[in-house]
């Protein structure tokens, strides 16, 4: 595919609408993870940015042309030649306790966002002031002129506006509540980890005037109420899509597909648009993973096509490799560095260079997940890579809730730690170094595994100093060859992953994650 970052989609990514107005009464979804975080910004877990955009809604969200639309903004004017903006709100915004949406509310919410999210990061350090004139403006002043700020608003893992309460309370801190003022209400009290999550239409939401593209666009909840049903085992899910028990199923396994693609009243479709990236992370403050030698050998014996063929079946047209930093076929995407991964693979060469690189038998616990079927299948063959490397493996097989738990533990494995797990990134995340939070390697304000490279950090600022794509295009090959150096991942291939949804559910919306607004059931 070849995706160029604007005006690449078109008016095509949404699917029309069914002309139904009034709402039906349940949508039954079954949702690729167990939800264990409510908290959007503490969590960079895909589940819980899902959950984020039911119940909040953002201030710019990303269009079908890739460019950040107004959501919650009514508008914004750029002054004093790109170093001040000021954001003006849409009148008659609520949150789902009754209280308006005020704009220091949304002051609170980009600062505790800056804290964490990596391009957030980026823009609050080189944020001079903000202030809240009024209840419907917010004013950002910058000490250079920063023209990505709404781009860094509008990613897919966006800036979710809190009430100004919960805003407050410190970014590595986690959020136990969950009120926004998206279309959706979180019952908390129906809550159930492991087995159930429910939302409620919110009623005084009032959605922008326009069709929804992409994750923009007038946000129109046609459900009076939608249960997220947790379902870890494909074959259960897969029988009670069949049997109508649920109606949407986010992750079907691909040895089911072929089954469901079978059953007339059973849609197969692929919905989302950039694919997912499979990556293994390990923890840089330990060893093993501490030793850059080390997690070098490890590529020369990796076999990225193994870890499609496991995932996504020997269907080529599912997966892509090889695979480096960038989503393949995007303009950034390019081969520097990707030498280790070319060639043979070979067992008895990555031995020998673990040998030279000064293990000495240090204990390697992978956290495999075995509750999400693409990742218990890549944490397969990476368990598999380890134990013939010969490496003092502690192979803990857990669920993908227990691994966003533990993974923001820092500690050496005897006290509970970690040394790496694998994961998946939203393809929409790996365009650009500003939106791939996996990339940030600035060691304590890293992604969870804290590395630290000087030359992938460099490049990160080169790439925001670019005049043009040409400019970008050479920052990324920097980027993409100090990665393969310093390896704050391991890229394992990209796949494609349908949607399996009854027949009588329409109005999907095409977007990089499963968008539960304006669609229909009936």
């Amino acid at each position: 595919m070849q995706i160029t970052r604007r005006g690449a989609l078109g008016a095509s990514l949404a699917l029309a609408a069914p002309a139904a107005a009034q709402p039906a009464r349940l949508l039954r979804f079954v949702p690729h993870a167990n939800l264990t975080s409510l908290d959007p910004v503490w969590t960079t877990a895909w589940v819980t940015r899902n959950h984020g955009y039911m119940v909040y809604d953002t201030l710019y969200s990303m269009g079908a042309d890739l460019s950040a639309k107004p959501q919650m903004a009514e508008g914004h004017v750029w002054e004093d030649d790109g170093k001040r903006i000021t954001i003006t709100l849409r009148p008659g915004l609520k949150f789902h306790d009754g209280e308006p949406v005020r704009a220091r509310d949304v002051a609170a919410s980009i600062t505790r966002w800056g804290r964490r999210d990596s391009f957030g990061q980026i823009a609050m350090g080189v944020l001079a002031e903000m202030t809240a004139p009024d209840d419907r403006r917010v004013v950002l002043r910058f000490n250079r002129p920063f023209p990505l700020l709404l781009d860094a608003m509008a990613k897919v893992a966006p800036l979710f506006i809190m009430p100004e309460r919960f805003a407050t309370v410190d970014a590595f801190t986690q959020i136990t509540e969950a009120v926004g003022s998206g279309p959706y209400r979180f019952l908390r009290p129906e809550w159930v980890p492991g087995s159930r999550s429910v939302y409620e239409r919110f009623a005084d939401y009032v959605p922008r005037d326009e069709p929804a593209a992409m994750l923009a666009g007038g946000k129109r909840a046609r459900f009076d109420r939608i249960e997220w049903r947790i379902m870890p085992d494909p074959a259960t899910a897969a029988a009670a899509l069949q049997a109508g028990e649920v109606d949407w199923w986010e992750n079907p396994s691909f040895d089911l597909i072929p089954l469901l693609a079978r059953n007339r009243q059973v849609t197969v479709e692929q919905i989302e648009v950039f694919g997912s990236v499979c990556t293994m992370r390990p923890n840089q403050l330990h060893p093993p993973f501490s030793n850059a030698e080390f997690r070098r050998a490890i590529l020369l014996a990796l076999s990225q096509n193994d870890v499609m063929q496991a995932v996504a079946g020997t269907d080529r047209s599912r997966w892509h490799t090889p695979m480096g930093f960038f989503t393949p076929g995007t303009p950034l995407a390019s081969d520097a560095g990707m030498a280790p991964l070319s060639g043979p693979r070979s067992i008895d060469a990555a031995r020998r260079a673990i040998e030279a690189s000064g293990y000495r038998g240090e204990r390697l616990v992978f956290l495999h997940s075995t509750d999400i079927a693409t990742l218990d299948s890549q944490s397969h063959v990476m368990a598999d890579l380890f134990r013939r490397l010969g490496v003092n493996l502690d192979h803990v097989s857990t669920d993908w809730g227990t691994t966003v738990q533990r993974r923001a533990n820092r500690n050496s494995a005897e006290q509970g730690g970690w040394s790496a797990f694998c994961t998946n990134i939203s393809g929409a995340d790996g365009l650009m170094p500003a939106t791939h939070s996996l990339l940030r390697a600035n060691g304590a304000n890293a992604w969870f595994g804290w590395p630290d490279s000087s030359g992938i950090e460099q490049g990160i600022q080169a790439w925001f100093a670019a005049p043009d794509l040409a400019g970008q295009q050479e920052a990324a090959r920097r980027i993409q060859a100090a990665a393969f150096q310093d390896l704050p991942y391991y890229p394992l291939g990209t796949f494609r992953q349908p949607y399996a949804f009854r027949r009588d559910v329409t109005g999907l919306v095409r977007a990089p994650i499963p968008v539960l607004w304006n669609v229909s059931k009936g």
